[in-house]
């Protein structure tokens, strides 16, 4: 795969073990990249990682919780200990959350979405941080949702994190413009078949809805054809 456009590249993919994650791992290996994939289901991880080998690609799985204390932090010993640089970051590990009126929102589950859906991503993005610095040409895509721009009735929690993740995103690729070659983009994958929109649409037709290869390829598309900070784009 030495004559692939993102041959010779290091690639972490979170929520990697099925959908849009598991999607994204597998264009960015048909690409030439070795992706190092995590989730906290092993197996589903061993399934994505099987799809990789069984189409001529190379990956890693690191099964782990991203909410557990020092589990990211172990990532990032574990990932630096093995390579010198990561030239792609997708963060796409995300929880849904309850979809309920403002004032209904449990202040548990609240505190258990937030956790994930910036807490960890703000972890992962001090987490490899140098390695990121280290590459020629690193690109950070972040995952996210219409709502976190365009608010919406009961979609308050998950909005909200979403909200704050974008803006996490972005401050880091400003902060990053002009004294690196990092880059970062933000990519709405709109309505797309994963399980998380079967949790949120229970009486929506699957077929009715694109299928996560669909974003998985225009995330490797994107990858490969560079971009400037600051980017975002939806697929529809």
């Amino acid at each position: 795969m030495t004559d692939l456009p993102l041959s010779n590249q290091l690639a972490l993919v979170t929520g990697a073990s099925r959908g849009i994650g598991a999607a994204t791992a597998r264009a960015l290996a048909a690409q030439g990249a070795h992706v190092v994939l995590t989730a906290r289901d092993a197996k589903a991880l061993e399934a994505t990682e099987d799809a990789i080998f069984s189409a001529g690609g190379s990956a890693t799985i690191a099964p782990l919780d991203l909410t557990e204390t020092d589990s990211i932090a172990r990532l990032a010993a574990a990932i630096s200990g093995r390579w010198q640089a990561l030239d792609v970051l997708v963060l796409n590990a995300a929880t849904l959350g309850s979809l309920s009126a403002v004032p209904a929102i449990d202040a548990k589950e609240l505190a258990s979405v937030l956790t994930l859906n910036v807490s960890a991503q703000a972890a992962l993005i001090a987490a490899f941080d140098p390695m990121l610095r280290q590459s020629a040409n690193a690109r950070l895509i972040g995952i996210t949702s219409s709502v976190g721009r365009t608010p919406r009735a009961f979609w308050g929690l998950y909005g909200a994190s979403k909200a704050a993740f974008e803006t996490l995103v972005g401050a880091y690729g400003d902060e990053m413009a002009s004294i690196s070659k990092v880059r970062t983009a933000i990519v709405d994958p709109g309505a797309t078949r994963t399980r998380m929109r079967e949790r949120a649409f229970p009486g929506e037709n699957p077929a009715d809805v694109k299928a996560p290869e669909i974003v998985g390829d225009r995330i490797a598309a994107l990858v490969g054809e560079g971009f400037e900070t600051g980017h975002f784009e939806r697929v529809d």
